[in-house]
């Protein structure tokens, strides 16, 4: 029996042992959004300290140039540098094959600058070499490769080939051709490698990715990573397959959480030629999760342009008018709360000038109503001054009287105080005295009351006192109203008049007002 055909053979009952044993062990478990948001978070802290990550990486480039700078013809040295740059600077990485290349060959070491070129073969697409790849993978005859390349051989053929086919979405006849070549590389692959190795569970994974046989691909696939450090970039390359199987299942939080596992992983691993992170950040632009779209595809770009892949850079180039519309949608949602921010202000500042003005206002009244106390409590003052004045000439007056009655009654002239009684002449001179201090009281505290009742009364009807008075009788009557002695009873008896005369007078002065119906309610309100 042919040896390939057993191979072939063992590798079939090695995969129904896979479907019958890894599938059930590894069922679907629903990603949750909770365990979505978790490693976007993750993701996030990752990120923002992607930096130290890249300095332990630029620590071990740093060191092996030490070396090589005290060893420059060392075609093992060139090599360590070379290897050391793959992913992380292809520029460099190519630079170093081929003085390694050139080294081996000129120590005549035909074997292993065989190995450099094969291992340089895989990078050259990145550079934009596709021609000389595909001439150099073709310069090999794998039948008369040592056993011990071929694993090499196809595996960087494969990696060349799903490179090329990645450079053709817009011709499907160019991508169908390569990714049929790099899958046959990878089935050889999987016969010149130890079935127990990592590697070879990932391209097995693979290989049933590509022929459409999800499930046995996520058994493996998912068996493995549980067996990988998180920076290992076997582990990225893992998580990333899921992701493309969760995404042809249309299982999208599934997807946004192995394509996020994934570029962890290439964070931790200081990796820079990776897809991604561009993909999550197309993915975060369909979610309109703005910050972070514009965040990964930002960093997937720089990424891209120091790992000097130029054909990174053109895929990534791509997404430069979404980076663009997504930095414009963040400009305009900065104006736009900026905008909302400045009519909050202006309605604030707007809602502050009317309280202001309120407090203007009420402030405003507040001193009226205190001028108004004071001047309530300088007329109180006034009254109680001019009453206690008024108070003290009667009292003198009544005191002047007794004497002048105690006189006559004591010397016997009762008849002549009784004539000084009766004439009403006493009673004239202290009414009109009476009138001298109550008119000069009284316009102390309402000077400009003589003016103000009459411009409550028709013109023609105005009441103008005479030379030797201040106020007359009418005058006075409204006077006593305007202190509250409302009644016309009292009234009479203050000024010495009949009840009916006091009513007369009132009843005139309201048929001379202007306003017959609030004149004594004018008058009261006289200040």
């Amino acid at each position: 029996m042919d040896f390939k055909f057993l191979k072939a053979l063992k590798l079939i009952i090695l995969i129904h042992i896979i479907s019958i044993w890894y599938a059930p062990a590894h069922a679907a478990i629903a990603i949750s959004d909770n365990d979505v948001n978790e490693v976007l978070r993750r993701l996030d802290i990752e990120l923002a300290q992607s930096d130290r990550y890249m300095s332990k990486r630029l620590a071990l480039t740093d060191s092996l140039h030490e070396i090589y700078a005290r060893q420059p013809d060392v075609h093992a040295t060139s090599a360590m540098l070379a290897r050391a740059y793959i992913s992380f600077n292809n520029d460099s990485a190519l630079t170093f094959y081929s003085r390694s290349i050139e080294l081996a060959f000129d120590q005549g070491d035909t074997a292993v600058a065989n190995v450099y070129r094969i291992e340089r073969m895989a990078l050259l697409p990145l550079g934009g070499f596709i021609s000389e790849a595909l001439s150099e993978f073709n310069s090999f005859n794998p039948k008369e490769l040592p056993d011990s390349l071929l694993p090499l051989y196809y595996d960087s053929g494969r990696q060349m080939y799903s490179y090329l086919s990645s450079f053709y979405p817009a011709f499907k006849d160019f991508q169908d051709m390569y990714h049929s070549k790099a899958m046959e590389c990878q089935a050889l692959l999987l016969t010149s490698i130890p079935e127990s190795s990592h590697r070879h569970q990932l391209n097995l994974g693979e290989h049933h990715y590509h022929k459409n046989e999800h499930s046995i691909a996520k058994a493996i696939l998912k068996r493995l990573i549980e067996q990988l450090p998180e920076d290992d970039n076997l582990y990225a390359r893992a998580t990333h397959i899921i992701a493309d199987i969760a995404l042809a299942e249309n299982a999208m939080n599934d997807y946004t959480y192995y394509i996020t596992l994934s570029a962890i992983s290439d964070i931790k691993g200081a990796t820079l030629e990776i897809t991604s992170l561009q993909e999550l950040g197309q993915l975060m632009m369909k979610k309109n999760d703005v910050k972070r779209a514009h965040t990964y595809l930002y960093s997937a770009l720089k990424n891209a342009v120091e790992c000097h892949a130029e054909s990174r850079m053109l895929q990534v180039s791509e997404t430069l008018p979404l980076i663009e519309s997504l930095h414009q949608s963040e400009l305009d949602a900065s104006r736009r709360r900026i905008y909302l921010v400045m009519i909050v202000m202006a309605l604030t500042v707007i809602a502050l000038i009317f309280v202001l003005a309120s407090l203007r206002k009420q402030a405003h009244k507040q001193e009226l109503l205190q001028n108004h106390l004071e001047e309530t409590n300088r007329i109180k003052e006034a009254y109680i001054s001019q009453f206690l004045n008024l108070c003290s000439i009667y009292m003198d007056k009544l005191n002047q009287f007794c004497k002048i009655a105690n006189r006559k009654i004591s010397t016997g002239n009762v008849d002549d105080l009784y004539k000084m009684t009766r004439s009403g002449k006493f009673i004239e001179d202290q009414s009109h005295e009476f009138y001298q201090v109550f008119d000069n009281a009284f316009l102390h505290i309402y000077p400009n009351f003589v003016e103000k009742v009459n411009a409550l009364l028709r013109e023609e009807c105005r009441i103008t006192p005479t030379d030797n008075e201040r106020l007359n009788t009418d005058l006075r009557i409204l006077a006593f109203m305007r202190l509250g002695i409302d009644e016309s009873a009292r009234i009479a008896q203050i000024l010495n008049y009949s009840v009916y005369t006091i009513y007369t007078y009132r009843h005139k002065l309201k048929t001379r007002a202007i306003n017959r119906d609030t004149f004594e309610a004018d008058i009261m309100s006289i200040d």
